[in-house]
């Protein structure tokens, strides 16, 4: 699939979690990335540090398998998991990272990993970096040690697998890092032989959106140590130029999207349905949805065999039946829930829409393309400029609700246009691809193997 040439190493993608339908493009893209390192030659681990039980650890991996969006049950392992020995204790090298101490008495402790594990309930947005003990059993469930705080753990572990692998075979090991939380607990990990490569799934700033609004808190400690990891990876080359003027460049920081792939035939615009527009993801306030119904309703009066599909499940659900019930445009718009077969949605859409007000990337809008669905987006930070650089939909500014309208009529009533929006997304996917996303990850794996580690 790829020429792509990842140095000799072992592969580790660590993320806090993965879980069917939920997360919704961050579990997509994640999984997407392992598939294609793997078609490329480097197969990674998937690593998670979820604290569910090992059989729901078990039915999660089954279901991505069985879906193709896994290869194997084998690339997963969770910590957790990996916490217990066969005697139910503690696992010995869990037990190896103790030190005498005791629990916090002002915190609620629950018992994970079969009872092997005691994690303290830190009520705090900051948990993950709380040193608050965690208590390690042994089989009678009696305690032999604490750990101080989630970083430490994680630390444990990833040192536990990273000695595994080498053991196994002496190679370096090229963490890829998709979770922010995990990133700001393992950048000061010393082992020289270690390389983290931290992505970005998400927009790093509040409302309303702007290259000078206000950081999201979440992400204001992130930017201080981001200069310590071997390289950033950026999904759009907007958000990472936004991140430059702001913050100054840095030689550690690369545009590397989310790829997606395209179908083996494009359906022809000619084949599809002339008047259905298509909108996949979550049914959440970010994707300003109620707008788009309300946007719709005037599209149907000047196109009266339009048809909005609003793919997904969440929140705003109800609030979107309701909605839909009360402009009477229940012939016009459905909620048909969720879908495992996105691109059999798009395939037969005349055009895909979005009205986020803020993206990472916009996975959905890239497989729109990638299929030659006509994309007709507001343009927001981040994804639909840099994608539809190339043509392939029509940008609209922000909120103006007249061009959405204006855009969608002509994309639905122009067979002309649809055809050439079609032609030109196909064009534009070709950016979006894996083979030329696995040669941008194997040439930043390569420089960072090739550099002292920074941290």
């Amino acid at each position: 699939m790829s020429d792509a040439e990842f140095p000799d190493a072992w592969y580790l993608i660590l993320s806090s979690r993965l879980i069917p339908d939920l997360d919704g493009g961050y579990t997509i893209s994640t999984l997407a990335r392992a598939r294609q390192m793997a078609d490329a030659g480097a197969t990674p681990l998937l690593l998670t540090v979820d604290p569910g039980d090992a059989d729901a650890h078990a039915a999660h991996r089954r279901t991505f398998v069985e879906r193709g969006a896994a290869a194997a049950s084998g690339v997963f392992r969770n910590l957790f998991d990996e916490a217990v020995a066969p005697d139910g204790g503690a696992a010995p090298w869990l037990r190896g990272a103790v030190h005498e101490g005791r629990p916090d008495p002002a915190l609620e402790y629950r018992d994970v990993a079969g009872g092997a594990v005691s994690l303290p309930n830190v009520m705090d947005p900051d948990w993950h970096l709380s040193a608050a003990p965690i208590v390690v059993r042994d089989a009678a469930g009696e305690p032999v040690g604490v750990i101080d705080g989630f970083g430490a753990l994680y630390r444990a572990w990833l040192a536990h697998v990273a000695t595994q692998l080498r053991e196994e075979e002496r190679r370096p090991v090229v963490i890829i890092c998709e979770s922010r939380q995990l990133g700001e607990l393992i950048v000061g990990w010393g082992d020289d032989d270690v390389r983290i490569l931290h992505t970005v799934h998400t927009i790093h700033l509040d409302a309303p959106y702007r290259p000078d609004s206000a950081l999201n808190a979440l992400w204001t400690r992130w930017f201080e140590i981001a200069p310590r990891f071997d390289a950033v990876l950026w999904p759009t080359a907007q958000q990472r130029d936004d991140v430059r003027e702001r913050f100054g460049g840095s030689a550690n920081d690369l545009v590397a999207p989310h790829a997606v792939r395209g179908p083996a035939e494009v359906v022809p615009a000619g084949d599809r349905d002339a008047g259905r527009v298509v909108v996949l993801g979550r049914l959440a306030p970010g994707k300003r949805l109620p707008a788009a119904v309300r946007a719709f309703a005037r599209v149907v009066t000047e196109v009266p065999a339009a048809r909005l599909e609003l793919w997904g499940a969440g929140a705003q659900r109800d609030e979107l039946e309701t909605l839909v019930a009360e402009l009477g445009l229940a012939d016009a718009v459905i909620l048909p829930g969720l879908t495992n077969d996105a691109g059999a949605v798009l395939d037969r859409a005349a055009a895909y829409l979005t009205t986020s007000a803020f993206e990472g990337q916009g996975l959905a809008l890239a497989e729109a393309l990638a299929h030659g669905t006509p994309v007709v987006a507001y343009d927001i930070r981040y994804g639909p400029r840099d994608m539809l650089a190339a043509g392939g939909g029509i940008l609209v500014p922000d909120g103006d609700e007249d061009a959405l309208v204006s855009a969608l009529v002509r994309v639905l009533t122009d067979a002309e246009t649809r055809e050439r929006l079609s032609s030109q997304a196909v064009h534009a996917a070709a950016t979006l691809s894996p083979v030329r996303a696995m040669r941008t990850l194997a040439a930043a794996c390569s420089d960072a193997l090739a550099r002292p580690r920074r941290r």
